[in-house]
């Protein structure tokens, strides 16, 4: 058996609000800067979604804008792999679309 660990070092300003996020994992090189993070874990107890939503002071509304527009595509890549739903994740690539649009993205075509 294996295990593997992700670490998120945030700082803060004095109003604490993030001003730089800093991540590393086992099983990969080196680590990294982000602007954002979104980390949902499931509580299994209570039966719910646990959520962390950072984001720094710098992060652009446009870069922000992208920033869900990716979480919603992946969100329903990984949905397909989880649960084989095509239906449904099809419904979500077309509002990932209209989403897209909405907030006038430059986004490649999906298939």
């Amino acid at each position: 058996m294996k295990t593997a660990e992700i670490n998120f070092k945030i700082t803060l300003d004095e109003n604490n609000l993030p001003i730089d996020i800093q991540w590393t994992a086992s099983d990969a090189v080196g680590g990294g800067k982000s602007k954002a993070i979104m980390l949902a874990m499931w509580d299994e107890k209570e039966g719910n979604t646990m959520r962390f939503d950072l984001w720094t002071k710098d992060m652009m509304v446009d870069e922000m804008k992208q920033f869900f527009h990716q979480n919603l595509l992946t969100m329903g890549e990984a949905f397909m792999r989880a649960t084989g739903e095509e239906n449904i994740v099809e419904d979500l690539k077309d509002y990932c679309a209209h989403f897209a649009e909405k907030m006038e993205l430059d986004t490649p075509p999906t298939n």
